[in-house]
């Protein structure tokens, strides 16, 4: 059985881009590298998310593959976050795009939305006790 989430991998256009909006608007930081054993170029760089979770980031993407709703497959990446309105603070501090500012959901946690060079659409949430995340986590814990 799984234990957890270990990471999320995205394949990015602008390498040194994409790890400047993880570090500097979301605070990560770049874990290490791993280059490709036959030839030595670069591969893959790890950014640190906390816990044993990491965004693994591939080099090389050429072709672009917008977001639409009615895309089938990968919709977001949600990010934990202690304080949304310090949260969405940075977001604007670091001109990182704006997508929706904080306000609270129909789970009463409470969430704001950016998204990274490559279009990932990334949501940032405060889990509010009173949401069914929080309860079910509670329940969980008690047995």
């Amino acid at each position: 059985m799984t234990n957890g989430i270990s990471h999320a991998a995205f394949n990015v256009k602008d390498m040194e881009k994409t790890i400047g909006f993880y570090e500097e608007t979301l605070g990560f930081k770049k874990a290490f590298e791993i280059s490709k054993p036959e030839t030595g170029e670069p591969w893959i760089v790890y950014i640190y998310g906390g816990g044993g979770q990491f965004i693994e980031l591939f080099y090389g993407a050429t072709k672009e593959n917008p977001y639409r709703d009615d895309n089938i497959g990968f919709f977001h990446i949600c990010l934990a976050v202690d304080d949304i309105q310090e949260a969405w603070k940075r977001i604007v501090e670091t001109g990182a795009p704006q997508d929706d500012a904080p306000k609270q959901g129909a789970d009463h946690n409470w969430q704001c939305w950016t998204h990274d060079p490559d279009g990932i659409k990334i949501e940032l949430m405060q889990i509010s006790s009173e949401s069914p995340q929080m309860k079910f986590i509670e329940s969980v814990k008690q047995g």
